[in-house]
């Protein structure tokens, strides 16, 4: 614990002298009556070249922004930055947490709205070469989590095993996060709420010995990192339950490859060792689900699926996966996962879930 402490008081130290340096350099460019300019690299996760030699990288920056003050856009983010700045100085100074939306209300008027601290605290990370965490901007997690684990938290015991289909708020401060122990046999994500609770009803994780957990729609940073870490300690194979429409495939390749806005952290935030579990298009003639559980495709659905087929990991590294959601596309139609409630009740955890497991298990050997 007292390395934790000083180790985190290191990395305070030097990111406080990163924001000291960079305040001076700007100082300097205004004394001197130079034209003030910020660079800032620019990351990617994914691209729209589908040949083999894409040039994506989870490391590298894809190039920069350079912010001055001649543009009036540039001068506005430039403001906004700098008063961001000056909050996290703070929190760093007196070692304190806050969220995105208390920075947010620190200064209304003059950020106008959420999108704009978002984007300065993304700035901030890239300048500072650090993830959100370590300038202590924490968001609020909605994840929940259930199963075969125990492990500790700033000191608070979670334990899920005396109880596993219990569920658990994924914890805020996963850097606090020590001693895990599990027996579990796997880890399965699923997308809903609805999902979670419904296999909690079915006493899931007693039947299976495994965890699951939620983010409850698209993750939030502490589920992905909390996921991340989990896989990392554990070792165990994990698996990923979303529906099968364009938003259900747009979560799963979040969990699995990153988000586009935090690119710059995707390295540490993306699940490469996640496998896609379901909800297949071809599952639905597979398992005889009704045709009135079938949706058609919306208009924005058709755009987004089109969209989504252009990014270059698909075709570089799941190939399969491009190959179910080109079958979406041409049948026009979805589907959610309680379309399998539809053939019974426990249908989706006593059915469908152990089969596609096994299928896995199979190709596995």
């Amino acid at each position: 614990m007292e390395g934790n402490r000083r180790r985190s008081h290191l990395e305070r130290h030097d990111l406080l002298r990163k924001i000291k340096e960079f305040c001076k350099s700007i100082l300097k460019d205004i004394t001197e009556r130079r034209s003030l300019s910020i660079s800032i690299n620019q990351f990617r996760n994914y691209c729209k070249n589908l040949d083999a030699h894409c040039s994506c990288s989870y490391d590298f920056p894809q190039g920069q922004e350079i912010l001055t003050l001649e543009k009036q856009c540039h001068a506005r983010r430039i403001d906004i930055l700098l008063s961001v700045l000056l909050i996290v100085q703070q929190l760093l100074q007196e070692n304190i947490h806050m969220s995105k939306r208390d920075i947010y209300y620190m200064h209304p008027s003059l950020y106008s709205e959420q999108s704009v601290v978002d984007q300065a605290i993304n700035d901030i990370c890239i300048l500072l070469q650090c993830s959100r965490h370590n300038i202590n901007v924490v968001s609020a997690g909605k994840g929940m989590v259930m199963g075969w684990l125990r492990f500790l938290e700033s000191g608070a015991k979670f334990d899920c095993i005396n109880s596993p289909n219990d569920a658990h708020p994924i914890p805020t401060f996963v850097e606090k996060v020590k001693d895990i122990i599990s027996t579990a046999n796997y880890i399965l994500v699923v997308e809903k709420e609805s999902v979670f609770h419904r296999l909690a009803n079915d006493q899931y994780c007693t039947r299976n010995r495994c965890i699951v957990i939620t983010g409850r729609g698209y993750p939030d940073i502490s589920t992905r990192r909390f996921l991340r870490l989990l896989i990392e300690k554990l070792r165990l194979p994990t698996f990923c339950l979303v529906d099968c429409d364009p938003y259900g495939f747009d979560i799963l390749t979040t969990y699995r490859f990153g988000s586009m806005q935090m690119a710059y952290d995707a390295k540490f935030l993306r699940i490469p060792e996640m496998h896609w579990l379901g909800a297949f298009p071809s599952d639905f003639e597979k398992y005889g689900l009704p045709k009135n559980c079938r949706l058609k495709l919306t208009a924005e659905d058709t755009r987004k699926t089109e969209a989504m087929l252009h990014r270059c990991y698909l075709q570089r590294e799941v190939p399969h996966w491009r190959s179910e959601l080109e079958l979406m596309l041409q049948s026009g139609v979805k589907f959610e996962i309680e379309a399998f409630c539809a053939r019974s009740f426990s249908f989706l955890s006593e059915k469908y879930i152990p089969s596609k497991i096994q299928e896995f298990e199979r190709l596995a050997v």
